[in-house]
C-alpha cells in the first residue's frame, strides 16, 4: 500500500545530496552536533555526507525486507484460500517451512551482551512506556523511579469506596487509615519482622553502630531478613527515611512526625516510597504522532534533553505553576558510615519506529527516507550527552544506548537492525555495540523464530518482550484468509496466545538472558481499574517475566509491589530447570472461528459497535490533534489506554469480518455514523474537538477510521500508521497546523 503523498510546504535546505526539513536540520546543526562534538569529533558537513551515504547504502535494503514480507503474505493469502479453516498443524509447519516463513532455529547459545546496567540485567520491576511527543509526560516517567505507596492506593480504586471511605476534595481519614493499614500489611509480607507487624511499631532508630532498631509495643524486634536494611536518610539520631532493599528494589520507610499523617502515626510514618518504574520506554513509535520534520525534531529535542538532563516543562495547576524537571539522584548514609546514592531517574530507553514507514523529515533522491534509519541516527547521537560520567542527570553508567526495535519480521529483519547500528556507531565514533537493542516479539514471524532473532542481536540484546497487542493484530493479518477470527475478547484466550507468552520466556532462558537482559511482558491498558491490575498483573512475574509495562507513575508504584511478592529469579530458575515447554503447535494454531459464521445477530453489532468505537475514540484524536497514546473511553464511558496496537486489533477484526460476509460495509458505516455521535459526546468537554457527526464526509478522523476498516486487507501486515499519517499530514495541510 503506498502513503498518498500532500503537498509538502516545509522549508527545506539542501545538504550532501539531501533535502532535510529546516526544523530538524536546525536542531542537529544548532544543537545536536556542538553538544556531541567531544564525544564524536564530527562537524556539520562529515555528519551531514556519512548520513547521506548511509541513506544510500541502507534505505535499499530496508525496502528489499519490506517486498519480502508482502511476497510471504501474498503466498500465505493464497494458502489459507485453498484451505480454509483451521490448518493441520504438521501440513502448516511444513508450507511455512517451505516458503522461508521458519528458518532453522538455534536451540542452544547465549547472548553476549556486555557494559549492561543493573537494571536491565538484574532487577526485576515494572517498566514505563511514554510517548516522547510529550514532553511533560516524558519527564514524568523519568522521574517515576520512585513512588509513593499512599499516594497510589489512596487515589485509585485499590481502596474501595465503601464504608465512608470515598475520596473528595480533602483529606478523608476513614480513606487514609485503609492505605495505612494496606501498606503495613505489604511491609509485613515484603519485609516482614520477627514476632510482630509493622503496624504495632512504635519506633524506627538507628543505633550508634549505624544499625535498625525496631521497638513494637514496647518490645524491640528485629527484621526476619536483617540484610534488607541497608542504610538510613535524614541525621542518626533523627532519621527521615529508613531504606530496605528487597528482591533487588528499594523500599523506603519516611518518617516525620510533623507531617499531617506522621503526626497521627504510631511509628511517625508519613509514607511508604517504592522504588517503581524501574526502566522507561521514551516512544517514538505506537503511542507518539509524529509525521513530518517538524514533529520529529521537536521529539528528537526532547529526547536530547531528557539526556542531557536539564529538560524542564512549566507546569500549571489553578492559579499556580512550576518548573517539572528531572529528579536528582537519591543520597543515604550505610550502614557503615558512608554515603551511598541510588539512581534517582528510571533508566531511559528509547523507542525507534519498525522499518515499515518513510517520512518527509528528509528527502533523498526526491523520495523520502525510511524513518526507522532517520530514528537510528538521530536518537542514539542525542543519547550521547546521557552517557557522560559527570552529567547529574546522566543515563546509563555503563556507557551503554538502549534502543528498542519494534516490528520486525523475522531474523533477517533483527540482523539489518544490528547492521544499521554498525553503522551508526562508525559515523558517530561510538564504541561497537554501544548500542543497545530490545526485540519486541510481537509479529507472528519473529514470534516462531524467536531464537534465531534472539541470537542474530546476540551482542545486542538487552530485552525481548511479548507486545501482545501488536502481536493479535499480526495474527489476524497473517491468517485473514483463512476464515472468520473470534471475536476481540476471545483472541485474548485462544491457544497461540498461550503459548506464545510461554514460548517468549522459554527462549529467553534458553539463551541466557537473566543477567544480562530483561524478559518483559505488556501493558496494563485500564488505566482506572488499579485493583483489577493489582489483582491480575501478578500473573506476569509469576510466568518469569522482570518486566512488564505500566500506563503510568501510579501503575508503576502499584505494580512494583508485585516484585517483592514475587521472586522472579526464582521463578526463573524453576523455569529452567522444569525444561523448555512444548508450545510450537499451539503457537502456530490460526485463531479462526471453527465452527465458522455462528455468532446471533445481536453478538455481531455489540462486536462491531464496540470495535467501530474505539476505532473512532482513538483515531480522531490522532487525526486531528496529534495524540498518540491517550485515555479514550470506550463504549461504556470506561477509559482505557489506547495506542496504534489497539487500534490495529479492532480494524483488522472488522476487516477480516467483511471478508468472510460476518458484516456487511453498509452495517460498518452505519455504525461507524452512530458511534461517532456517541464519541462527540464524549468529546464534548474539549475546545479542540471537532464533531464528526457535523459533516461525516468533511471529517477526516471519520474518513480515517473508515479506510482503516476497509482497507485493512491492503495495508501492510495491517498496519494502522500509512493511513495515520496520510490522514494526519492532509489534516495539517487544511487546517494550517504547524
Amino acid at each position: 500500500m503506498t502513503t498518498p503523498q500532500f503537498e509538502d510546504r516545509t522549508e527545506r535546505v539542501e545538504v550532501a545530496g539531501l533535502q532535510v526539513a529546516r526544523p530538524l536540520y536546525d536542531f542537529v546543526n544548532d544543537t545536536l552536533l556542538p553538544e556531541i562534538k567531544p564525544e564524536t569529533n564530527l562537524d556539520a558537513e562529515k555528519f551531514w555526507a556519512d548520513v547521506a551515504q548511509y541513506f544510500a547504502d541502507l534505505a535499499p535494503k530496508n525496502k528489499a525486507l519490506l517486498a519480502r514480507r508482502d511476497e510471504l503474505q501474498v503466498t500465505m493469502d493464497d494458502y489459507y484460500r485453498e484451505n480454509p479453516g483451521q490448518p493441520d498443524p504438521k501440513e502448516h509447519e511444513e508450507f511455512l517451512r517451505s516458503i522461508g516463513y521458519i528458518v532453522d532455529q538455534p536451540t542452544d547459545g547465549a547472548i553476549r551482551t556486555e557494559n549492561v546496567d543493573d537494571e536491565f540485567a538484574n532487577v526485576a520491576g515494572p517498566q514505563l512506556v511514554v510517548p516522547i511527543t510529550n514532553a511533560r509526560f516524558a519527564i514524568n516517567a523519568a522521574n517515576a523511579r520512585y513512588g509513593s505507596l499512599y499516594d497510589a492506593l489512596y487515589g485509585t480504586d485499590a481502596i474501595p469506596t465503601d464504608g465512608g471511605a470515598e475520596p473528595g476534595k480533602g483529606y478523608n481519614p476513614v480513606r487514609g487509615d485503609r492505605v495505612i493499614e494496606w501498606s503495613r500489611n505489604f511491609l509485613d509480607e515484603a519485609v516482614p519482622l520477627e514476632g510482630a507487624s509493622h503496624a504495632e511499631v512504635d519506633s524506627y532508630e538507628i543505633t550508634e553502630s549505624g544499625e535498625l532498631k525496631i521497638t513494637a509495643d514496647g518490645n524491640e524486634v528485629s527484621l526476619k531478613e536483617p540484610e534488607v536494611y541497608i542504610g538510613y536518610q535524614g541525621e542518626q539520631s533523627a532519621p527521615t527515611g529508613i531504606v530496605l532493599r528487597h528482591n533487588g528494589l528499594h523500599i523506603i520507610i519516611q518518617l516525620d512526625r510533623e507531617h499531617p499523617v506522621g503526626k497521627t502515626d504510631r511509628a511517625g510514618v508519613a509514607d511508604v516510597v517504592l522504588e517503581s518504574a524501574v526502566t522507561a520506554i521514551m516512544d517514538f513509535e505506537d503511542s507518539a504522532a509524529a509525521v513530518d520534520g517538524a514533529d520529529k525534531a521537536a521529539a528528537y529535542q526532547t529526547w536530547f534533553g531528557l539526556n542531557r538532563g536539564d529538560i524542564s516543562e512549566t507546569v500549571s495547576k489553578g492559579d499556580k505553576s512550576f518548573e517539572r524537571k528531572q529528579e536528582d539522584d537519591l543520597t543515604y548514609t550505610a550502614k557503615d558510615g558512608s554515603e551511598a546514592t541510588l539512581h534517582g531517574r528510571a533508566m531511559m530507553l528509547c523507542r525507534n519506529v519498525g522499518h515499515l514507514m518513510t517520512t518527509p523529515a528528509i528527502l533523498f533522491n526526491g523520495e523520502e527516507v525510511p524513518e526507522g534509519l532517520l530514528d537510528g541516527i538521530i536518537t542514539v547521537a542525542s543519547a550521547i550527552p546521557g552517557l557522560r560520567k559527570d552529567n547529574a542527570h546522566g543515563n546509563s553508567r555503563t556507557g551503554s544506548v538502549y534502543v528498542v526495535k519494534p516490528k520486525q519480521h523475522g531474523p533477517e529483519e533483527v540482523a539489518f537492525t544490528n547492521e544499521i547500528f554498525d553503522r551508526v556507531e562508525e559515523i558517530l565514533n561510538l564504541p561497537k555495540n554501544t548500542v543497545k537493542v530490545g526485540v519486541m516479539d510481537e509479529e507472528r514471524r519473529t514470534s516462531v523464530n524467536l531464537d534465531a532473532c534472539i541470537m542474530e542481536a546476540a551482542d545486542r540484546l538487552v530485552f525481548i518482550n511479548t507486545g501482545f497487542l501488536d502481536r493479535t493484530g499480526d495474527e489476524i493479518h497473517t491468517s485473514m484468509q483463512a476464515g472468520p477470527m473470534v471475536r476481540k475478547a476471545d483472541l485474548q484466550t485462544a491457544p497461540w496466545k498461550l503459548a506464545y507468552e510461554n514460548h517468549n520466556v522459554d527462549a529467553g532462558l534458553a539463551h541466557d538472558l537473566p543477567g544480562r537482559a530483561q524478559i518483559g511482558k505488556g501493558m496494563w491498558a485500564e488505566t482506572e481499574h488499579m485493583a483489577a491490575m493489582l489483582e491480575k498483573k501478578i500473573g506476569q512475574p509469576r510466568e518469569g517475566a522482570n518486566t512488564a509495562w505500566v500506563p503510568s507513575p501510579t501503575g508503576a508504584t502499584l505494580h512494583a509491589t508485585h516484585y517483592h511478592q514475587v521472586n522472579v529469579h526464582e521463578v526463573q530458575d524453576e523455569l529452567r530447570a522444569a525444561g523448555r515447554r512444548d508450545a510450537y503447535a499451539d503457537l502456530l494454531t490460526v485463531p479462526v472461528n471453527t465452527g465458522g459464521d455462528t455468532w446471533s445477530d445481536e453478538e455481531k453489532q455489540q462486536e462491531l459497535d464496540n470495535n467501530c468505537q474505539s476505532i473512532l475514540g482513538y483515531v480522531v484524536r490522532w487525526v486531528e490533534q496529534g495524540v498518540g497514546c491517550s485515555k479514550v473511553p470506550d463504549i461504556h464511558d470506561v477509559d482505557l489506554m489506547e495506542d496504534r496496537a489497539t487500534l490495529r486489533i479492532s480494524s483488522q477484526l472488522l476487516a477480516n469480518w467483511l471478508v468472510h460476509g460476518v458484516i456487511t460495509e453498509e452495517q460498518v458505516v452505519e455504525s461507524l455514523e452512530r458511534m461517532a455521535k456517541k464519541v462527540d459526546e464524549q468529546n464534548a468537554g474539549d475546545a479542540n474537538y471537532l464533531p464528526m457527526a457535523a459533516d461525516y464526509d468533511a471529517s477526516i478522523g471519520f474518513q480515517a477510521a473508515k479506510d482503516l476498516i476497509f482497507k485493512g486487507t491492503e495495508s501492510p501486515a495491517g498496519y494502522t500508521e500509512p493511513i495515520l499519517h496520510a490522514k494526519r499530514r492532509e489534516f495539517k495541510a487544511a487546517h494550517g497546523v504547524d
